[in-house]
């Protein structure tokens, strides 16, 4: 990794002129004649004529929306600014949900702000970095200069690109801090624009503005669903990846099977949406089961929940439990089948009218009384749902929302979520799950060691439901069917 000029400090936070040396680089400074030689002789390479994003009409719309609940007050958004992995080098850059939601927009250290017009009304304007200036030799002296990290749209191209008037960002934060009136920001992604607004803004109305973006992801667009689609359809196509090299993973690791999903989503992504749980026998009891360092071992079952992430950040959430062999054993596929079971009660709850949390009772009803009839827990199932005692092996929630984020509209007050009313154009998971931990003596042994979970990404629609990951199977004989033809 070349290291020679890299400066030690963010491009936006330099001297105008200069651009600190790294310490230990192997040159001790730059000469006049070289600073010259490379301000000069560069092609001009603006891009003209560029055609909207495809959400460019859809983050319009929600720009209006947003304005119509908070009238005459500033809002301001930030993308969020790169944090740093180790010494000098930063994890990829991620925008805040909110930002790229109201935007479509995913650079670093962009702001989106809503100046109020008057009593109604706002003025959208985004703050960006422009490109980096070749006068002055940032472009490649600095560390995120164009030579370091690659070329950044202009200001005009991104007014094109995104229809929203481009202003740079280096002077936003003076502006903020002088500006007058009544202020709601985002928190928790930019501290610069946060301590300009410090005295202009309070936690309660920012937390409304939160709220509010949240709940407003709820109902998906027409191009959230095809994004949520282009997600789900890559993961399958990633789970399919991963069945093909089952025998390679049995003679590394767990990581194999991560590191193989992993390539699906980015060729056809930006990125995993989570860190893949590639649960292999008892760690499918670990429910966020991430170090996937484990064996992958004939006869055992691996849990596999993973979701690509598209390019405009809209997530896929799918599990499946796969014999790793391609055939369950009669345990392994008594546990399968009654989760089955759980998840197709849940799905048919799923539709417009019902109560959020319908299709979560039906599940856990199910697995009540899978497990009252096995004679783990004794009846009736009523009194074992009221006093919850199913959890012990079911431990989690049957689904949640999902969208930009996998965990979506997590801020949305409870009445508006899991007390709310299912409406067409919301998405979310149905994921059952039975864990029987490999040290649990209330279960015969034969239980032990085997986790189960099926996850499904389900759109509600005006007469029902969608299931739209319905291709990958699910019930346990066309799960094996599967295996065998994609094993060949």
């Amino acid at each position: 990794m070349a290291d020679e000029l890299t400066p030690e400090t963010p491009e936006e936070e330099q001297p105008k002129k200069t651009h600190k040396q790294r310490k230990n680089g192997l040159y001790p400074g730059v000469s006049d004649e070289l600073a010259e030689n490379m301000r000069s002789g560069w092609a001009d390479t603006e891009l003209h004529g560029l055609e909207p994003i495809a959400q460019a009409a859809h983050t319009a719309a929600r720009r209006a929306a947003l304005s119509e609940r908070f009238p005459g007050e500033r809002l301001v958004v930030p993308a969020g600014r790169l944090k740093t992995r180790s010494n000098d080098t930063e994890y990829p850059f991620r925008a805040s949900t909110e930002y790229a939601y109201l935007t479509g927009d995913q650079t670093e250290n962009g702001v989106l702000v809503l100046e109020p017009t008057g009593g109604t009304g706002h003025t959208a304007t985004i703050y960006l970095l422009p490109r980096s200036d070749r006068e002055n030799g940032e472009f490649w002296l600095s560390g995120q200069g164009e030579l370091w990290v690659g070329r950044r749209h202009s200001l005009a191209e991104a007014e094109q690109l995104l229809g929203i008037p481009a202003q740079d960002v280096r002077e936003l934060a003076e502006a903020l801090a002088e500006a007058e009136g009544p202020v709601r920001a985002v928190r928790g992604h930019d501290a610069v624009i946060e301590s300009a607004l410090t005295d202009k803004v309070t936690k309660e109305r920012d937390e409304e503005l939160r709220v509010y973006l949240s709940e407003a992801r709820a109902v998906k667009d027409e191009f959230e669903i095809g994004e949520l689609q282009k997600a789900v359809d890559s993961t399958v196509r990633g789970f399919e990846d991963v069945v093909k090299v089952l025998d390679k993973a049995e003679a590394t690791s767990e990581r194999y099977i991560e590191g193989t999903f992993f390539l699906r989503a980015r060729v056809e992504g930006n990125d995993v949406g989570y860190g893949s749980i590639c649960a292999a026998g008892s760690h499918a009891c670990t429910l966020h089961w991430v170090r996937n360092d484990g064996d992958v071992r004939s006869g055992d079952l691996l849990l596999l929940d993973a979701g690509v992430e598209t390019h405009s950040l809209y997530t896929a959430d799918v599990t499946r439990t796969l014999p790793i062999n391609g055939t369950y054993t009669d345990i392994q596929r008594k546990i399968y089948d009654a989760v089955y079971e759980s998840q197709e009660a849940g799905i048919a709850a799923v539709k417009p009218g019902a109560k959020f949390r319908d299709f979560h009772d039906a599940s856990q009803h199910v697995l009540a009384e899978k497990l009252v009839e096995w004679g783990l827990l004794e009846g009736p199932v009523e009194r074992v749902l009221e006093l919850g005692l199913q959890r012990r092996w079911t431990l989690h929630g049957t689904g949640h929302m999902l969208g930009m984020d996998v965990h979506d509209c997590a801020a949305a007050r409870t009445e508006a979520y899991v007390d709310g009313t299912l409406e067409p154009g919301m998405c979310l998971t149905v994921e059952p799950g039975l864990y029987f931990q490999a040290d649990d003596l209330t279960v015969p042994e034969e239980y032990r060691g085997i986790g189960v979970r099926i996850e499904d990404d389900i759109l509600v629609t005006e007469d029902g439901n969608r299931n739209l990951s319905a291709g990958l199977p699910r019930a346990s004989t066309e799960v094996e069917a599967w295996m065998a033809r994609l094993k060949g």
